[in-house]
């Protein structure tokens, strides 16, 4: 069974002194020096004895020991003959005049035995298409393809979309972000604050009206939730859905390559229908089938690498926040969360990411399955093709061709446990 330890952890002692130490304190005066003002002298050409009286010996010592903190490392990992697995960590345990101590944390990949990992009998879910997803696609297109006509005469109702103007005030003060014009609101949406679209319901064209709501508690805006507020609305439009049926107008807005009928169109949504299912079963398919590996795996899993991946993970989804318009921080208020809470709640998929990764390497290893340089180049290839990007970019964008072979073998390693567990 995995399990989440400190069994990897490595810490190696590097001491920088001597004439190396000396060196670095050096040039680090050097460049201090050269950007200091000392009465009496001009700039550059303060005197070392001079410089150390007025600022202190100490002064250089952390710039200096930043300098030689590469090459303790590539010390450190040279001497101890260990292969990191992630970023090490680094301690200052000392430093003066005769130099520093560095104490590097590093942490190596643990032992993992897979017991069992063939002959498990995980197997795939066939996936069929029933007439009612059929119908319920029809339905959703026509549906998408509804047009909005002007309802010149009637009042507003539910699933017309109304063009407003509105202002709200809060305690007879207008507030920022609560003013729209020409604002088109389908009613029945939900999308307005809870009250709002029905009390437009009854309204006509031109008709003014004010509306009372009450702003929810978990309002991102201090001032505002569970606060009363008022709205001047204006109705300046009534637009009501024109349904649509499958006539020759709709298949000809379809736009649709062979699909003129109710049956061809028929087929083609059976075909995509069945294309999204059986993706979503193969990926349902191959959680199934490393879970159940997993479970014949023994292996104590470094909180290192567990915390690395919960931040691979936590910067993936701050960017797939920033595509929305969305920060980490707004994020944290609609949910009120905090960065700890998020990285807790992580943790769960960090782990699982890790054991399933080294597993997966473990029974490459043992399949000998390596992917060469040819083989990786011709991979790029097919990816930039796929992509539509240049093959350099593509490469690139993977961190390079090393990883474009590695995702590769991954791959192959995952075929292989499928064929293994029909």
């Amino acid at each position: 069974m995995a399990k989440k330890k400190n069994n990897s952890t490595h810490q190696v002692e590097i001491k920088i002194d001597g004439k190396e130490w000396k060196d670095a304190l050096d040039e680090v005066f050097e460049e201090k020096v050269k950007t200091i003002t000392v009465d009496g002298f001009r700039k550059g050409k303060c005197p070392r004895s001079v410089y150390e009286k007025k600022f202190g010996k100490e002064s250089l010592y952390m710039d200096a020991a930043d300098k030689k903190l590469q090459s303790a490392y590539e010390k450190a990992i040279e001497e101890s003959k260990l292969i990191p697995v992630v970023q090490p960590n680094v301690d200052l345990k000392s430093i003066d005049e005769k130099g520093v101590t560095f104490v590097f944390t590093i942490t190596t990949k643990p032992e993992v035995i897979v017991e069992k990992y063939k002959g498990l009998g995980v197997k795939p879910t066939k996936v069929q298409v029933t007439k009612e997803e059929i119908e319920h696609e029809i339905e959703h297109l026509l549906e998408r393809y509804t047009e909005m006509v002007n309802k010149e005469d009637g009042k507003v109702e539910e699933g017309n979309l109304a063009i407003i103007d509105f202002e709200g005030f809060h305690k007879g003060k207008a507030f920022d972000g609560g003013k729209g014009e020409n604002y088109s609101l389908e009613i029945g949406s939900h999308t307005f604050i809870p009250g709002f679209e029905e009390q437009l319901v009854g309204m006509k064209k031109g008709e003014e009206k004010e509306i009372q709501v009450t702003f929810p508690e978990e309002y991102p805006s201090e001032e505002l939730k569970g606060e009363e507020v008022t709205f001047k609305v204006k109705v300046n439009e009534i637009k009501e859905k024109l349904a649509r049926e499958l006539d020759q107008d709709f298949f000809s807005d379809l736009a649709m390559e062979g699909i003129n009928d109710r049956k061809s169109l028929e087929e083609e949504i059976k075909k995509n229908i069945k294309a999204q299912k059986e993706m979503d079963a193969e990926n349902q398919y191959i959680d199934h089938l490393l879970e159940t590996v997993s479970k014949n795996v023994k292996v104590d899993i470094p909180e290192a690498m567990v915390e690395e991946e919960v931040e691979r993970l936590l910067h993936r989804m701050e960017e797939n926040l920033k595509m929305q318009g969305i920060s980490l921080e707004l994020f944290y208020q609609y949910t009120h969360s905090d960065e700890k809470a998020l990285k807790e709640q992580l943790e769960k998929e960090a782990f699982q990411n890790v054991l399933y990764r080294l597993m997966l390497e473990e029974i490459m290893n043992q399949e000998k399955i390596e992917v060469g340089q040819e083989e990786a180049e011709k991979e790029a290839e097919r990816l930039s093709e796929q992509y539509q990007m240049k093959k350099e970019e593509l490469i690139q964008s993977f961190g390079g061709l090393d990883m474009i072979a590695y995702d590769l073998e991954m791959r192959k390693t995952i075929e292989l446990l499928k064929e293994a567990n029909k």
